[in-house]
């Protein structure tokens, strides 16, 4: 069973392959006014990359606390720092984590670019206390 949404064309090539024209050509936008369908997908598939980033985290780790006891957080921020998803780890360093983004982007600014790593553990920059470390993309 194959379902075509709305506003998509399926057919047949010469090979017997099917293709989907998704949308007929026309171009949706985003805007602030989500759906309540658009809201859920939105919502999971964030929630999703953010629970992936722990599974590799904790697959890949060395240390006992992150990879036995799931000691970690992990977590998506929007372009201000504002927490826009969360993993189910230990959310208790979700609020010295979006102190510590925040403080990167203002203290960076436009220095800050893509493929950049920043990890941080000062307590002025929010950083709970020395031991935890908070790594940073953008």
């Amino acid at each position: 069973t194959i379902l075509v949404e709305p506003d998509c064309i399926a057919g047949v090539t010469k090979l017997g392959d099917i293709q989907i024209t998704i949308g007929r050509g026309k171009l949706q936008t985003v805007g602030p006014r989500l759906d309540t369908i658009q809201l859920s997908i939105f919502s999971h598939r964030f929630m999703s990359i953010a629970e992936q980033m722990g599974h590799t985290l904790q697959r890949t780790a060395i240390s006992t606390n992150i990879k036995e006891r799931l000691d970690f957080s992990c977590a998506l921020f929007g372009p201000t720092g504002g927490l826009v998803s969360n993993a189910p780890h230990i959310p208790v360093h979700l609020g010295a984590m979006q102190e510590t983004v925040q403080f990167q982007i203002n203290h960076l600014g436009d220095d800050l670019k893509e493929g950049d790593v920043i990890l941080s553990n000062h307590p002025s920059a929010g950083g709970s206390h020395l031991p935890d470390l908070t790594v940073i993309t953008p």
